[in-house]
């Protein structure tokens, strides 16, 4: 049994001072400083004054520290786990590109066998599948070169650890794809690299569809006369948004917009890292593409953006930066907010009592000191 001390516990909705935090694997009690006795515990961790956050949830990334989630092996998602629980991220869902099949199926099987191993970072919950059901318009940075029509055999063999599929709605047709995942399985179909209607984009919500990926990047802009995705995310109450906040994907004023529209209970946070993540300007790749990483920018030789160098400590900092909410609030959008989606909030995303003691001790400036998953302290600085 652990204490932690000396810290700002922040809840889903308040700030709690002069707190002791006691857990182990699970958060056991939050009780008055000054009524605990130090010798019950195995260890005391002083936080310095600093906050303490529940871990970070990242439901897009595609790498980190180097590695690719397509590499398919176990050092490579070890790495991508270590180098972004230094970053606050305590799970995430590795993200697979539009490549071959076998590649995909490589790389699904790599992350079906990570799941219940402790990687010695930040835990695998299960996989997003990021393509190749797409459309050739907005592939961004897929290959387009392997996007296929969506087919429910082709995710079949994985449809128990596959969490999110990004997917183009209107390159399935009659949408039999959408009605059979959501009529069979548990996945959260979200809508990305698309180029559908107004009229597509709300008959795939009314089917069951309530994610999209990345607002505002991989689909049309918005227009009056086209509303299209944007125009259709934004009146529907029930839909989720990833936001990429770097403010090179999405300008700072769209950040706010999509807040004060979609509300805070409605915006997920992502990084959609690739490996360049948390390294240094240079040559890349993502999906087997080159990539050039330059001024936290990483972009595809012809220009187009491909995937970020973002980690979710800085997303929150300029949300924090660039709209109204508060900590508690910016916060929420990369832990609570992605743990109601995947339906697992009654064992992460916010700091409560018998919750997994998935935990995050950072300054004002949102650096990182600790990191603990399930108990288990996995990064200290």
């Amino acid at each position: 049994m652990r204490c932690i001390l000396n810290g700002t516990i922040l809840t889903e909705d308040s700030l709690l001072k002069n707190k002791a935090l006691i857990f182990d694997k699970t958060i056991i009690d939050i009780v008055d400083e000054n009524s605990i006795n130090k010798n019950d515990f195995s260890e005391i961790i002083d936080a310095k004054g600093n906050y303490i956050s529940p871990g970070f949830i990242d439901i897009h990334i595609h790498g980190s520290g180097g590695k690719d989630v397509m590499d398919g092996d176990f050092n490579s998602l070890q790495t991508i786990s270590k180098v972004i629980a230094s970053k606050g991220t305590t799970s995430f869902l590795p993200t697979t590109m539009t490549m071959s099949k076998e590649k995909i199926y490589n790389s699904l099987t790599c992350i079906k066998s990570c799941m219940n191993k402790n990687l010695g970072g930040a835990k695998i919950l299960g996989a997003h599948m990021e393509g190749p059901f797409i459309n050739y318009k907005y592939k961004g940075a897929q290959n387009p070169d392997f996007i296929l029509k969506p087919n429910f055999n082709f995710i079949k063999p994985f449809k128990d650890i596959i969490k999110i599929i990004t997917l183009a709605p209107e390159e399935d047709k009659n949408f039999n794809f959408i009605k059979k995942i959501v009529n069979s399985t548990d996945i959260i179909l979200s809508i990305g690299h698309s180029n559908a209607t107004y009229e597509e984009t709300i008959e795939a919500i009314n089917l069951g569809i309530h994610h999209v990926t990345h607002t505002f990047n991989g689909m049309p802009p918005f227009h009056h006369r086209t509303p299209g995705i944007i125009g259709a995310l934004f009146n529907c109450n029930n839909i989720k948004c990833e936001i990429i906040a770097d403010t090179i994907h999405v300008h700072k004023g769209a950040l706010k917009m999509l807040v004060n529209l979609k509300g805070k209970d409605n915006v997920i946070l992502i990084t959609d890292s690739m490996e360049a993540g948390c390294m240094h300007d240079g040559t890349w790749k993502l999906g087997g593409q080159k990539v050039i990483v330059k001024q936290n920018s990483a972009r595809l030789e012809s220009g187009s953006l491909a995937g970020s160098v973002l980690t979710l400590n800085t997303a929150i900092k300029n949300i924090l930066d660039n709209t109204n909410l508060t900590l508690n609030e910016a916060v929420n959008l990369a832990t609570l907010n992605p743990a109601k989606e995947l339906k697992i909030s009654n064992t992460k995303g916010s700091i409560d009592l018998n919750k997994d003691a998935d935990l995050v001790i950072f300054n004002k400036n949102l650096d990182i000191k600790c990191t603990i998953v399930e108990g288990n302290i996995v990064f200290k600085n």
